[in-house]
């Protein structure tokens, strides 16, 4: 019995830590534009490049929002975090996943919205509120995370919402696959 504890512990560790090496590699690697390291743009005019921003805005803001629901907010709510509930373990792994991810795709929101005289300047006071969330990700993996972290993180979502709205970049929620989460 200790045996296949010890194994699935084991198991648990293994597949916990190439989450997070995933994870890792997943927020690196480009300049939050997706742009991949080494690869130019091409020039843009002035007009392009303010409609580019606010697109580029509201399709990682809305993809933040999708994750952050779907697989933060929604299994809280659930219980799933509960300990002992079904699928805890899993539960929390997609959560802290979702939330790294959500992290990411909101610094590239907030450098994407730096394209936009508008959109820069509603969202420039949610920049310490988008920082705030760099360890959340870690909580959420280790089940750490409590109603007032999950708060936070649904307060910021709400607030990047609020913002693009007032900027004419209206965010909707776009759910990533599970693949995109992982990088």
């Amino acid at each position: 019995m200790f045996r296949t504890a010890r194994v699935r512990r084991g198991l648990v560790a293994v597949l916990l830590s190439c989450a997070l090496l995933a994870a890792a590699t997943a927020c690196g690697g480009g300049d939050g534009n997706g742009n991949e390291a080494g690869a130019t743009p091409a020039a843009t005019s002035s007009v392009e490049q303010q409609k580019f921003a606010k697109a580029r805005f509201v399709a990682n803001a809305g993809l933040a929002a999708g994750a952050t629901y779907q697989w933060i907010i929604k299994p809280y709510r659930e219980g799933k975090f509960k300990q002992g509930a079904d699928g805890r373990t899993f539960a929390l792994v997609k959560a802290g996943l979702a939330g790294a991810f959500a992290y990411n795709r909101l610094k590239a929101a907030v450098n994407n919205a730096k394209g936009d005289e508008l959109l820069s300047k509603a969202v420039a006071p949610l920049t310490a509120g988008i920082e705030s969330l760099k360890e959340l990700g870690t909580k959420l993996r280790s089940g750490d995370a409590s109603a007032a972290d999950i708060g936070s993180f649904e307060k910021v979502i709400n607030d990047v919402k609020t913002a693009g709205a007032s900027a004419g970049a209206k965010v909707t929620d776009q759910i990533p696959s599970t693949s995109q989460l992982g990088g």
